[in-house]
């Protein structure tokens, strides 16, 4: 991250069109997707939702190995990935035996590959969609959007948020505050259970989420990136009961941020051995 950061300082500091991200605005596309799960699992009593910002998807390889192998992220539900492109993307699906959707936002000018969030899950994605966020990052010029999915788990959909804000380089806390409305906005009147999980950018916005009905399960959990505490997970609905919630730190060849899991109780699917 320290590398990126201080060629995207530079870049700001003499941008030119060139140097300016190439951004997918249409909510249509691209898109990216694969059924690769085997078949459904059975319905447990439990949901296991992973949030991992893979950082550019440079370390596709630590990433998988630490999503198959680790046990508080082993066999999870709902994976929100950031930061990925497409090769990374399918890479993680194929081996974890996964279904995906990513949709991504923009072609980074530096990294020359597209940067975009992605969720991942063994259940069935019944539809996809791409939410554009508002305002473009300072010096590069970088849209962002967020992915959803609405997935059968059993015999309920969930509606599932994968989402990346706005850097404090790139966007002001304004204007975080104007991307995660976008995203508040379009679950609201969803019947739906639903996750929002991803790099927020922020902690300050979980009293936002609070303030619109979701329970913040990842407070308190400590820095996932350098010293901040960046990356959470939201639920909103009756579907939901209790959950414990952490971050991995012992994962560290894969990201510069720390994966972080919430195992949430499910009220009103049945109970298995898993």
């Amino acid at each position: 991250m320290k590398r990126l950061l201080a060629v995207l300082l530079v870049g700001s500091a003499g941008s030119t069109a060139c140097k300016t991200a190439q951004n997918y605005l249409d909510p249509r596309g691209p898109m990216y997707t694969g059924s690769l799960a085997a078949q459904p699992r059975p319905a447990g009593d439990s949901l296991l939702v992973v949030s991992f910002n893979v950082e550019y998807a440079l370390h596709v390889d630590q990433a998988l190995v630490a999503l198959r192998s680790h046990p508080r992220l082993v066999d999870a539900d709902l994976i929100a990935l950031q930061e990925m492109d497409a090769p990374g993307t399918e890479t993680l699906a194929r081996g974890l035996g996964l279904n995906y959707v990513y949709y991504p936002a923009a072609l980074h000018p530096q990294t020359k590959r597209d940067v975009g969030d992605a969720i991942l899950t063994p259940w069935p994605i019944e539809a996809t969609f791409k939410l554009p966020l508002p305002h473009k990052s300072r010096g590069l010029g970088q849209s962002r959007a967020a992915v959803g999915a609405l997935v059968r788990v059993g015999d309920r959909v969930v509606r599932v948020y994968s989402l990346h804000l706005g850097s404090p380089f790139g966007a002001s806390p304004g204007q975080r505050r104007d991307q995660i409305d976008v995203v508040l906005c379009d679950a609201r009147e969803s019947p739906d259970p639903v996750v929002i999980a991803g790099d927020f950018n922020s902690s300050g916005l979980g009293s936002r989420l609070e303030a619109a009905g979701y329970t913040w399960l990842t407070r308190g959990i400590g820095a996932t990136t350098h010293r901040f505490s960046f990356d959470h997970v939201f639920v909103r609905g009756a579907l939901f009961g209790d959950a414990t919630a952490g971050a991995v730190r012992d994962v560290k060849e894969a990201s510069d941020h720390r994966p972080v899991w919430a195992r949430i109780r499910v009220l009103g699917l049945p109970a298995t051995s898993r």
